[in-house]
This record gives structure tokens, sequence and C-alpha cells, in this order.
């Protein structure tokens, strides 16, 4: 299989060619704990071996994490050729040329709309300790310490932005609340990524943790998960790890990379 990415010409002889894998419980805690730099260094040489022997399928990142904090994961793990998603399909960053694409179905309209939408958060829930994440442009995730409590608030929210008329999704990942335009997701930014690599849908593979992963299961031909998963996107996968995280991750990619090795044996 060949196909190509920004001018970048990748041949494996693998049964797929890339695999798209979520960050938050899945590369990294969603947490503030320490990330696993073993585990990390284990997908880069997994990368750098995917670079270099064409044997096996190289790993990208799709999160809802802002861009920024997604081009450092990509580049830490070593992917130098397939574009990475960040903010749950705002945005694709190319690692072979540093163009930074934002999803052109994104409107003035739309951006104006977000920032309201902040702003209506901010005064209504800033002072009892609701914290948006910095460095999103066209999307909100919220935090609170006390996850409970930002889990009272997910349904009112929802509730708020329909009555203005806002097309604005609200979801709930392990610690977070994410407010996301309706029209754009993980899927919208995979479909992209495939038309302008060429990549077919049946040589992916994807790795998740929680619903908002379902949009990588609803677009690849083999999705994994991490033992820590929830329960209900575990019910999507070929696959569950019985480790955690990024290990989990590492335990997946060996499976892949097993199963491409007995399919060759005679």
């Amino acid at each position: 299989m060949v196909f190509k990415t920004w001018g970048v010409v990748f041949k494996t002889s693998s049964k797929y060619d890339l695999v798209i894998c979520d960050i938050d419980g899945c590369m990294s805690p969603e947490s503030h704990a320490l990330i696993n730099v073993a585990g990390i260094t284990a997908v880069a040489e997994h990368n750098q071996q995917a670079v270099a022997q064409k044997d096996r399928p190289i790993v990208t990142l799709c999160s809802g994490r802002p861009i920024g904090f997604v081009e450092c994961m990509c580049r830490l793990i070593q992917n130098s050729l397939v574009p990475c998603i960040g903010e749950n399909g705002v945005w694709l960053w190319n690692p072979s040329d540093n163009v930074f694409e934002c999803d052109s179905a994104i409107t003035d309209e739309h951006f104006e709309m977000v920032s309201e939408a902040r702003k209506l958060i901010r005064d209504r829930y800033g002072a009892l300790g609701v914290v948006q994440q910095p460095g999103k442009s066209a999307s909100v995730a919220l935090y609170h310490p006390d996850t409970e409590y930002l889990r009272s608030i997910l349904p009112e929210l929802g509730e708020e932005f329909q009555r203005r008329g806002w097309p604005i999704r609200v979801s709930m990942t392990w610690f977070y609340i994410n407010c996301d335009l309706e029209h754009i997701s993980k899927g919208t930014a995979i479909d992209r990524l495939l038309a302008q690599t060429g990549i077919s849908q049946e040589r992916i593979a994807g790795i998740g943790d929680t619903m908002g992963d379902r949009y990588i299961a609803d677009r690849v031909a083999w999705f994994g998960c991490p033992a820590n998963a929830k329960d209900e996107i575990k019910q999507r996968a070929n696959y569950v790890s019985g480790r955690d995280e990024v290990e989990g991750v590492m335990d997946i990619l060996a499976r892949l990379t097993n199963e491409q090795a007995e399919e060759l044996q005679p």
C-alpha cells in the first residue's frame, strides 16, 4: 500500500498503514498525573521503526486537547509524516511542513457564537470555580476540581445552548465538559485527513477510551481500547488490552504487529 501525505510517500507492508490514537486516557492521563515517559518513548521507537522499516503502521494522534498540546505529543512520539488532529476536529497539524489547518466549515459566525458561549459560562460559573481550558479557538472545555459538580451542570448547559439556538454539542469526558460545534468532530477531521492523504478506511486502526472516540471507531477497520476505557466504548472494540493507558497502547500495537506476522506465516 502506498499513500501520500502532503508530498511524502509512505509505503508499508503491514495490514494497517496508520493507527489513529486518542491522547487523554490512552497516551497520557487525562488528570494532572505525570506522563509515562517510558511508554511514550516506546511509542516513539515504534514510529521510528515504522518510518525506517515500513513494516508497521505509523501512529498519529486525534484528541480534544488544544492543537498546541497535540503538536507537542506528536513530536514526542516521532510522527514526522501524518497529520494529527486537535480540539475534537477543529485543527489538523501536519508534522512534515508545520502547517496548521482549521476546518473551513467553521465560519466567522461560529467563532462569534463560541465567544459568546465562553462569556456566558464565565459569567454564570466562573465564580463557582469552573475554569475554561486555555488554548482552544472554536470550542470550550470546562474543568472543576469537583468532577461531580461539573457533571451536574452539564444538562443545564445543553439546555441553555439549545434555548439560544446555538448548535453546540455538550459531552463529558473523565474530568472535563466539552462544548463543541455540532458539525465538527474527530470524525469530520478524520474524513479530512483521509481525503488529503488518500489512505483508505480498511488500512486504518484506531485506539480510544471514551465515547468521544466513537468517531474514531466509526472510521477505522479495527479498534482497540486500553483497560481503563469506559465500558460503553469497550463494546465497540475488536480488542481490549489488560493494561492501562500508554502501556495498553503498546500492547495494542504489539497485537496488531503480531496479527500481521501470523497472517504472513505459511
